[in-house]
């Protein structure tokens, strides 16, 4: 982090190694409270809430600390990360006075911002210019790694969501996407864009030996689907329906206000249902743009289902929280899980992370529970005990060889 002066205590020695957490939408709500976070749970200000590899099952992962990640990004905003922070407090997403804490760490981490492009509409001018953005942005990530003279960095889209290409071209998030294989830096899909998911990008994902994740975070109301609908599913209850609506403000908001965009977002949650109860119910899924409501969201969803004879039932459930709060803990995760694979030589798709995906990459099971034990098996290879292990069973197996010879 920072060596400014700052009420946060020195975050590592100097000779610890460091690690890059580069954001695309860096001065995006869900990009400034994963900074705050950092620093704050760093500082030890606060606890590591919603941080599934602060917990006792990923204590031997040998995962980067906190204290060690370096931030930086692309964004093509210029609201200064501090004064960002003081609007999510002044909304209620951040507790008032942590911006004021971790001010260097912002200030530090807004420095390492460089400006985005393109935007959606001028994103298709031709495989030349095409190249020069990938260029222009793996350059400026390669910049960040060689200046801080950081052990690995990854690079994690936390950008607004975009429609999905029409014409085949490279939408921005896959041009992002281009640009971390091409620094040789692993790679995450926190939002429902197109990213790595490009056909155009297949041969570069392959030939690129990094690790890579995604798509779009489960963070609120997929979260509890992938829940309720392995329950059904198991309990023989036959789902007739399964309707929903969002309500939201902020960038979100306005930026899935645009039908394409939308229907990109509805299909991971779709697909959720459709895993894990075998077909998808009847129901749709709608998401209304409310300004007022801020970094704040609540979502309904409306179930109807079959139970013993025909008896015809119904659950609700309304979910009401802060995405940025809820996704925040989850970017942190995937930045250390992802650092940590590409230290272990761990390359391409990493399905294994699905627990943390609407669409993740791979091969895997939809429901949150499977996900979790897969992910819980992945911590597990990270371990250096891991390593050991399989150092010893190859040194066994070349025993067992030469005594059969």
């Amino acid at each position: 982090m920072s060596a400014e002066p700052s009420s946060v205590p020195p975050a590592s020695s100097p000779s610890a190694p460091r690690y890059g957490v580069w954001l695309v939408g860096a001065r995006g709500s869900v990009a400034t409270t994963a900074v705050v976070g950092c620093a704050a749970v760093a500082a030890g200000l606060h606890p590591p809430t919603g941080m599934v590899t602060e917990t006792p099952d990923f204590a031997a992962s040998g995962l980067p600390p906190l204290a060690s990640l370096v931030f930086g990004g692309h964004d093509t905003v210029d609201c200064p990360l501090p004064k960002r922070a003081e609007h999510l407090a002044d909304g209620g997403v951040l507790p008032h006075g942590l911006p004021t804490a971790v001010h260097a760490e912002l200030v530090a981490a807004d420095r390492e911002i460089r400006p985005g492009g393109p935007t959606l509409r001028d994103a298709d001018t031709g495989p030349a210019r095409t190249d020069d953005w990938i260029d222009v942005f793996a350059a400026d990530i390669r910049d960040f790694t060689d200046r801080h003279r950081l052990a690995g960095t990854v690079v994690v889209n936390v950008a607004s969501t975009e429609p999905a290409p029409a014409d085949g071209a490279l939408p921005p998030s896959s041009l992002y996407a281009a640009a971390a294989l091409r620094a040789g830096c692993g790679y995450v899909n926190f939002t429902p864009s197109t990213g790595l998911h490009h056909p155009a990008l297949a041969e570069l994902a392959a030939e690129a030996c990094v690790p890579y994740a995604g798509r779009d975070g489960k963070t609120g109301q997929t979260l509890l689907r992938s829940v309720l609908g392995p329950m059904f599913q198991q309990r023989a209850l036959a789902v007739r329906a399964w309707s929903g609506t969002n309500l939201l403000g902020g960038g979100d908001g306005a930026a899935l206000a645009d039908p394409a965009a939308a229907a990109a977002k509805n299909a991971g949650k779709e697909r959720v249902l459709a895993d894990t109860l075998g077909a998808a119910p009847e129901g749709e899924v709608h998401i209304d743009d409310v300004p007022a409501l801020g970094d704040w969201k609540t979502a309904w969803d409306h179930i109807a289902f079959d139970g013993f004879l025909g008896s015809r039932m119904v659950l609700q459930t309304i979910w009401q929280g802060c995405d940025s709060a809820l996704a925040a803990p989850l970017v942190l995760d995937l930045a250390r899980l992802l650092l940590r694979a590409g230290q272990k030589g761990i390359t391409g798709p990493l399905g294994e992370l699905g627990f943390y995906f609407k669409d993740p990459v791979g091969d895997g099971p939809a429901s949150l529970g499977e996900q979790y034990t897969e992910l819980k098996r992945f911590a597990a290879r990270l371990s250096d005990a891991a390593r050991l292990s399989d150092a010893a069973r190859l040194s066994d197996d070349a025993g067992d060889s030469g005594a059969e010879r």
